[in-house]
């Protein structure tokens, strides 16, 4: 073997160790074929050539050589929980407004200055108690003025029914006294002429006179008897009515002036507490202006407005929970009443939610959040909801991992939710595993990839895993590209 070129020293091993000895090697034929005659760049010009394609030919022998490498099946790290058979509750809430169970404003009839308060603000009251005195001197005196003209109509009218008949009266009635006793004298003539007659002792002709005699005297005893019933019965209905008549005026007069006097007194008609007393004593109290207010806040009502579609699924009887704020426990109700109609400006339903109200924790007129309980399903298969997968034509999936850790995507019927948990009814059985994170990241694989792919479980994180489409830090992938 020729010694090297000068300028080109022989190249050490390595894998450009056959390439820089071929090279080598065409330098220095060259170099013994034509002689020393360097090229303007240093080689000769056949070498410049030679080497050019040479280096071409080298370029595509390891694109050749070089072996494609076997692809590694992916694997997804994701955490998974069962799925639960259980009690899953379909709930509505409703923001609210609440209200006392009842309610009572005071308004005086009267105007009349205030005499006296006897309850404060937040004074608890039963029903009828005294709550404030009215000034009442000028409807005392009215009272007592009518109270005597009353007195002396009753007096008038006992006066009438037993005073003595008129003398037209009497007279009529001794004249039919003395017809009666005519008739009856005349009748026992008869009789005794009719025996004689039977005797033998008369003639016919006296039975006959005897009988005329009383016919005629029972005749005029009749028309006195009528005559004495006419004028009584005048006479007693006409003073009767006109003694009845002043009785009933001075009645109502008294009874009316009793009322007006009642009236100076403002008394509670409910059980509850004084939520409102805007005057001071000696202020003018003004008829039909509020006075004092007493509200029932033993229990409240929750007045929500639910849209209609969810305010079908309710019924009265409904159980509930009323939320409000700055009360730690939530108050348990029931549904008392669903208003028949529309509210016409928001076109919702207005939905009343009753509840106790201990130690009166709940004042009406602040806000709160109603929950009620339209439906229940005791053994339901539930999931959580992040591990649902919603398409972009609204279909429901989930990853189900099996026995073998591998995932499949399985469609699904979803039913009630509540909260965090989700109702299947159909798709999945329970005890079935379903990814809860890392499950949008398998549903991005290739059907193909997706069945080669493995899962490790991971343990759930303490942190709260991805609220909205199953992200979550734990996730990481390893095994080669996917």
């Amino acid at each position: 073997m020729k010694a090297p070129v000068a300028g080109h020293p022989l190249p050490q091993g390595g894998e450009g160790s056959k390439f820089n000895s071929i090279t080598f090697w065409i330098r220095n034929r060259s170099a013994s074929v034509h002689g020393d005659r360097p090229a303007r760049g240093g080689l000769p010009r056949r070498h410049a050539v030679i080497s050019g394609i040479v280096l071409a030919t080298l370029a595509l022998v390891p694109a050749c050589t070089q072996k494609k490498a076997p692809a590694v099946a992916p694997t997804v790290t994701v955490q998974v929980v069962p799925a639960e058979s259980g009690k899953i509750e379909r709930k509505i809430t409703a923001d609210a407004v609440i209200y006392p169970l009842r309610q009572a404003a005071l308004v005086p009839k009267i105007n009349a200055p205030v005499h006296q308060f006897y309850v404060e603000r937040g004074s608890h009251v039963r029903a009828g108690e005294l709550l404030a005195q009215l000034e009442n001197q000028d409807l005392l005196a009215a009272k007592t003025d009518n109270e005597g003209a009353y007195q002396q109509a009753e007096a008038a009218y006992e006066t009438a029914t037993k005073q003595s008949l008129p003398e037209e009266t009497q007279k009529a009635e001794l004249d039919a006294k003395a017809a009666k006793e005519v008739m009856q004298a005349a009748q026992k003539a008869y009789a005794s002429q009719q025996k004689l007659l039977q005797q033998g002792a008369v003639a016919r002709k006296s039975v006959d006179d005897a009988n005329v005699a009383f016919i005629q005297a029972r005749n005029q005893y009749d028309i006195a008897r009528r005559h004495l019933e006419s004028l009584q019965k005048l006479g007693t209905a006409q003073g009767m009515k006109s003694a009845e008549g002043q009785l009933t005026s001075a009645k109502g007069k008294y009874l009316g002036a009793q009322a007006q006097l009642s009236y100076a007194e403002i008394r509670s008609p409910i059980d509850g507490v004084v939520t409102d007393r805007p005057l001071y004593a000696g202020e003018m109290a003004a008829a039909g202006a509020p006075l004092i207010t007493v509200m029932d806040v033993s229990q409240v009502v929750a007045r929500a407005h639910i849209d209609q579609q969810q305010a079908a699924a309710l019924k009265v009887g409904d159980t509930a929970e009323i939320a409000a704020p700055g009360i730690a426990e939530s108050l348990s109700g029931k549904v008392t009443m669903i208003s028949p109609a529309l509210d016409p400006g928001s076109t919702t339903v207005e939905v009343w939610v009753q509840a106790a109200n201990p130690q009166e924790r709940v004042r009406p007129g602040g806000s709160a959040r109603v929950t009620i309980i339209a439906e229940t399903v005791p053994k339901a298969v539930v999931i959580p909801a992040v591990a649902v997968l919603t398409a972009a034509d609204g279909g429901a999936s989930v990853m189900v991992v099996d026995d073998q850790n591998k995932p499949q995507a399985r469609n699904v019927k979803l039913g009630i939710r509540d909260g965090d948990e989700i109702q299947i009814t159909a798709g999945i059985q329970a005890g079935e595993r379903v990814v809860t994170v890392g499950a949008y990241d398998l549903s991005k694989e290739d059907p193909d990839v997706l069945e080669k792919t493995t899962v490790l479980i991971a343990t759930p994180s303490t942190t709260d895993p991805d609220k909205g489409g199953g992200e979550s830090k734990a996730q990481a992938t390893s095994g080669g590209d996917k």
